[in-house]
């Protein structure tokens, strides 16, 4: 097998990723290694980059071809669209972490059947959403501050992608699910697939066609669909593959009401649920002081800064989503030296790549603020000076994002949606309402790492209590 170009520094070897180290099947019960944990979680860490990179195009193109205005209103209602999206995040890492520890029980049957049940529950559910999610579009763009030159395009824009809201639940479901049925490689081609639609569509819609904010959601619905379908089909499929040959552990098929596991998993996935809502509040909030204190170009430099930040923090949520099946797997097999071993490793590695994305945030604040705004000067040192500061956050992000979905994955969702809410509905909110009043626009860029500080001090009491309780240190 040839080498790719690609080498990372963990913190004990070096390890070259190779053919073999990419697409070699892992199971869920072996010892993992950090060659074994990265090469297992490594297609859930580049789901997500790329996932976030498909996002950032569709602001390149809104800024550059259609206006910082229309930016700022995509900006302004896509808060609103991922409240309605967060039940896809909910039982996709709730019940994977509850299907995962089924089968380290040893009982397959039933995990395919509880997993059935949570892709008919997110269907359904899905409908509804998209129904009333439409109905609303235009109150809630009004009482997020749009002003008559932003409402038509926040309306025009939420009703286009709110048709896709169904693939894109299944699409942030299945991500967790292919993991748990030992497919992450599966899902990593599903989304470069999604991204390279979106992306081409940007391209001809917006740029050439000049179809504005609809064509750049139109991209977006058709990339969705792209995302979301292939691993329905694919779920739905016999145990025996053509895609790969192998057995797959997870299928669609049959199911019961498990009304108690049904519970269990939405309570599990309660932090992912609370925390993409209670960040889209919390955005909501960020845009409603930026339109305050600066109008919509401050709602256009945060929507930037958002961009890359889901980059930055795609890394941590791809790790913490794609090792997370291990993490309950063994602690349904009760292998307490294995959770000790992955622990460990974890923390290792998330502290190196906080200090390696802080170094290089401050690196690319310039480029960024040109690739973005480049045409206005005003609003680039805006962005440039406002990402310098809030890139302090990335030096925290990755314990308490990483904990939160640890705990999940141990099956303690009430712990892990606490986290969650002390982050964002209590520490953001205070934070983002107080620092302005003293520090100004600086204050809203600041807000972040100051939350994300009180949150490492929680997090790090949590974990420290129950380590007796799961036996992970």
């Amino acid at each position: 097998m040839s080498e790719i170009v690609l080498k990372y520094i963990c913190p004990v070897s070096d390890i070259i990723f190779t053919e073999d180290f990419l697409f070699m099947r892992i199971q869920l019960s072996e010892h993992f290694t950090y060659r074994k944990l990265l090469r297992f979680t490594l297609p859930s860490v580049i789901m997500m980059v790329c996932t976030s990179i498909y996002g950032v195009v569709d602001g390149v193109f809104v800024s550059n071809f259609v206006g910082s205005d229309a930016f700022a209103a995509v900006n302004l209602i896509m808060p609103f669209l991922m409240v309605l999206g967060a039940v896809g995040f909910m039982l996709g890492t709730g019940g994977s972490a509850l299907v995962a520890y089924t089968l380290g029980a040893g009982n397959e049957k039933r995990a395919n059947e509880i997993f059935s049940l949570l892709i008919y529950v997110l269907i359904g559910l899905g409908a509804v959403f998209t129904i009333g999610g439409i109905a609303l579009l235009t109150p809630m763009s009004r009482l997020l501050g749009a002003d008559e030159t932003m409402l038509p395009v926040c309306v025009s824009y939420g009703r286009i992608v709110l048709l896709g809201l169904i693939p894109y639940m299944l699409q942030n479901t299945f991500q967790s699910f292919l993991v748990t049925a030992e497919r992450p490689q599966l899902g990593l081609y599903v989304t470069i697939a999604a991204g390279v639609t979106n992306i081409v569509l940007d391209a001809l819609f917006v740029a050439v066609l000049q179809w504005g904010v609809e064509g750049a959601a139109l991209a977006t619905i058709l990339s969705q669909f792209v995302g979301g379908v292939i691993p329905l089909v694919y779920f739905l499929r016999p145990n025996s593959s053509k895609l790969t040959g192998e057995r797959s552990g997870l299928r669609l098929g049959k199911t019961k009401l498990y009304g108690r596991q049904l519970l269990q998993a939405c309570a599990n996935g309660s932090s992912e649920f609370m925390t993409n809502i209670s960040m889209s509040v919390v955005n909501m909030l960020y845009n409603w002081q930026l339109m305050r204190l600066m109008g919509s170009g401050g709602v256009a430099v945060y929507g930037v800064i958002m961009y890359v930040n889901f980059i930055f923090i795609a890394i941590f949520l791809g790790y913490s989503m794609g090792s997370a099946p291990i993490v309950s797997y063994h602690y349904g097999a009760g292998n307490q030296d294995e959770l000790k071993n992955l622990f460990l490793k974890s923390i290792r590695l998330i502290g190196t790549w906080a200090v390696s994305l802080f170094v290089i945030a401050q690196l690319i604040a310039t480029p960024l603020a040109t690739l973005f705004v480049g045409y206005d000067h005003g609003l680039f040192e805006l962005t440039r000076n406002g990402f310098r500061l809030y890139s302090f956050a990335f030096l925290i992000h990755g314990v308490h994002i990483y904990g939160s979905a640890f705990f999940t994955a141990l099956n303690n969702g009430l712990l892990s949606a606490l986290i969650s809410f002390l982050r964002t509905l209590v520490f953001q909110m205070a934070v983002v309402l107080l620092l302005p009043l003293l520090l100004g626009i600086n204050g809203v860029w600041c807000s972040v790492a100051i939350a994300e500080l009180l949150t490492l001090c929680v997090t790090g009491t949590f974990i420290v209590l129950k380590r007796n309780t799961y036996h992970y240190l």
